[in-house]
């Protein structure tokens, strides 16, 4: 087991299947094109071994499947019923919703049994305009029957100031009529975002702002959550809960215990970092020779982690799927 300094090891990965995505959101992809799969993308197969390479060689315990958007990927069924053999404690999926009806029956026949579905506004124009394609339709079906087969639902919203504050409390009281647990996400100074501050500020919410929007409609309370868990939980009483990842506000940087490996092979300790560590080249070798070398890198990748705090990363979001 690889430890740092701070007592932190990496338990939780999440594993990109593809950069593609049939959004466009305008906080991840700033020229409004929908992305496509990278040219040099691992194979199902060895995205899998990677994953089992990396379960003996870090210790990993929780299994979290991103993209660009998954469920997009040719490559999906046949990754998720291998690593399904793994035994991780858990493996769930990060999904903007859109073919979700579509893919229920595979996400169920293999196993998994949580989801979180990116939505950031109730409003139909709104939403294609934040997410500059799909429909608000089929996402919120798609989360009804996921819901309705036993599924555990959390809704992501990036609260962005002249675009979707106005959605705050319409979506939090859909979720809380739904049972699903919204999580506001503060926006992060990623990619085009990293690099123009002004537009990061023009556009951020934070926790202060969020917990008075909502405190003027619901009473609440703050709620337990795991040590290393990157959202503040808060109760409302009798109806549920709620969640904000207050990356800025109060980063969470101590406890970080996420390791993340992207389509192309490419391992990425912090988000705040831009140093990444390439295995794709080790995943070919036999497990003797492959996991000495895959150690020296996590030894690396854990050295990328902050101390403290977030600080803005060049790394683009779409590319590690958050």
């Amino acid at each position: 087991m690889i430890v740092d300094r701070q007592g932190r090891r990496f338990r939780n990965l999440r594993v990109s299947l593809t950069a593609a995505c049939n959004y466009a959101c305008t906080y991840c992809v700033p020229d409004g094109k929908r992305l496509v799969a990278a040219q040099d993308e691992l194979s199902a197969e060895a995205l899998a071994r990677g994953v089992a390479y990396l379960i003996e060689a870090a210790g990993i315990e929780r299994l979290r499947v991103t993209g660009g958007e998954p469920l997009v990927s040719p490559k999906l069924e046949t990754f998720l019923k291998t690593v399904a053999g793994f035994g991780l404690d858990d493996i769930s999926l990060t999904t903007n919703g859109q073919l979700l009806a579509r893919k229920l029956p595979l996400l169920v026949d293999v196993g998994i049994r949580r989801l979180n579905v990116s939505l950031d506004t109730l409003d139909a124009q709104a939403f294609r305009g934040i997410a500059r394609g799909g429909d608000l339709a089929s996402v919120l079906d798609g989360m009804a029957q996921a819901a309705a087969a036993g599924m555990k639902i959390k809704v992501n919203m990036v609260p962005l100031r002249g675009q979707n504050l106005d959605q705050v409390l319409p979506l939090l009281d859909y979720c809380l009529e739904h049972g699903y647990e919204l999580r506001f996400i503060e926006l992060m100074r990623m990619g085009h975002l990293a690099r123009d501050n002004n537009q990061f500020l023009q556009q951020f919410v934070g926790l202060e702002q969020l917990l008075q929007v909502i405190g003027e409609h619901f009473e609440y309370a703050q709620a337990d959550a795991p040590v290393d868990a990157t959202a503040l939980r808060y109760r409302i009483p009798g109806r549920g809960c709620f969640g904000v990842i207050a990356n800025e506000s109060v980063p969470f940087c101590r406890t970080c215990s996420r390791l993340r490996l992207s389509s192309t092979g490419w391992l990425h300790g912090c988000l705040s970092s831009s140093n990444r560590h390439y295995i794709g080249d080790l995943l070919d070798l036999p497990r003797h020779q492959a996991l000495p070398a895959l150690q020296g890198l996590l030894v690396k990748a854990l050295g990328d982690k902050q101390s403290v705090a977030f600080s803005g990363g060049a790394t683009v979001m779409k590319i590690i799927g958050g």
